[in-house]
This record gives structure tokens, C-alpha cells and sequence, in this order.
């Protein structure tokens, strides 16, 4: 989905506050936001590509002026609510009417790694053949689409080389209607000057990890 979330390669939006102080957290409600969403993600219906979907949708000036886990944490309540865990009204209250099943959560790290029986993986097979070989050139598709995509706005359009090949993996833009299809994985490389006008002298490069259905042939 084109919106406000995708400001890689725009202007126009200040400066980029440098956070690389070594710390993940910057205070206790970051860190519990963070744990929230991460225990989740162990629901058998979530997915990554649900969440970010869900987040994108969040109002533009909302999107722009609130902290990162605020993000984080208006997506999951609104998750919670849609999958009636929660209502609005026990958000406004701030009291749950939630009766409890029966059992624990995990109380030790030993108990929290053996209740993890199968790290999430998101490879998985595809009967068709790759259309592309390392070495290949390729253009991005120009235009995006209503829902979820990992393909971003700079790239539409622009031609790259296939870096690297990682077989079958999850699509995302699938994946975040529900349903569970692999595609081909690539590393795709771009020429920072092919990318950005003010880079034309510049020898950067630029790498993205990008689905097949994303590229077409150059």
C-alpha cells in the first residue's frame, strides 16, 4: 500500500534524529509495549505481514508524531480488538472484562525456549523454477497496490542486477490477506545514481531483498 510509511528516498521531512546510543529502550513502557507484541506474534493467525499492514493503515499526522512502540501498541490493540480479545470500551476504561483460562505463562527462560517447539521460518518450497539468475537485469514494477507490499516506492520502476538467489520464501503481500504462497526470493543491487538524481556521481550502491513478482526483465 502507497502511504505514509514509505518515506525511503523523499524529502521534505527534516532531519534524521540519530537514536545510536546503544540502547534498545528508553523507558519502561517502550520495553513492555516491545514484550506485548512480541508474545502475540505467538498466535497461530498472526503474521509480520498482518501487523504491518495493520500499521500502515495509521493516520498520516499519527504515523509521523507518535514514538515508535506508541506504533506498536495502537496496532496491537486495534489487532486485539478486530480479533475480539479486546473491545474499545475496555480501552477507554482501562479495565479489562477478559475471564482468564485456565494455566500459566512460561515463568522461566527454560520454559519459554521449550514452549518455542518450532523457530518461526517463512522458507518454503516453490514448484516453479526461478526466472532469474544471478547477473540478470531486472526492472521494478512501477505501481503498487491496495494492500501490503515490501516493494518500495524508490525502486518503482528502476533497474537493478540480481546480487543473490534465496530460494522459496513467504510473500509478504499474501501472507497479509491470510494466505500462505512462496515466490522467489532475490537480492537486487541499484545503482544509487539510478535511483536518485543528486547521486549521480556517486559510486554507492543500493541492496534490497525483493520478490519475483515484484521484477520483471531489463
Amino acid at each position: 500500500m502507497d502511504g505514509m510509511h514509505d518515506l525511503g528516498g523523499r524529502e521534505g521531512f527534516g532531519a534524521i534524529r540519530n537514536k545510536d546510543d546503544g540502547e534498545p529502550f528508553h523507558a519502561d513502557w517502550e520495553a513492555r509495549s516491545f514484550g506485548i507484541i512480541q508474545s502475540s506474534a505467538g498466535a497461530k493467525g498472526w503474521s509480520i505481514d498482518w501487523f504491518r499492514h495493520c500499521r500502515e493503515l495509521i493516520e498520516p499526522v499519527d504515523y509521523l508524531s507518535r514514538p515508535y512502540f506508541d506504533q506498536w501498541m495502537t496496532t496491537g490493540a486495534a489487532q486485539m480488538i478486530d480479533e475480539g480479545y479486546l473491545t474499545l470500551d475496555e480501552i477507554r476504561d482501562g479495565a479489562s472484562n477478559f475471564d482468564p483460562r485456565p494455566g500459566r505463562p512460561a515463568a522461566t527462560v527454560d520454559e519459554s525456549r521449550a514452549s518455542v517447539a518450532n523457530p518461526r521460518s517463512f522458507a518454503m518450497q516453490v514448484a516453479a523454477p526461478p526466472r532469474f539468475a544471478t547477473g540478470d537485469f531486472v526492472r521494478c514494477a512501477l505501481s503498487g497496490h491496495t494492500g501490503h507490499t515490501r516493494l518500495p516506492g524508490y525502486v518503482r520502476g528502476r533497474r537493478g542486477v540480481v546480487h543473490a538467489r534465496h530460494g522459496g520464501h513467504v510473500f509478504p503481500d499474501a501472507s497479509a490477506r491470510g494466505e500462505r504462497r512462496g515466490e522467489h526470493l532475490y537480492t537486487i543491487g541499484f545503482a544509487a545514481a539510478d535511483l536518485w538524481p543528486e547521486a549521480k556521481s556517486s559510486r554507492d550502491r543500493v541492496f534490497l531483498d525483493l520478490w519475483e513478482s515484484y521484477l520483471e526483465p531489463a
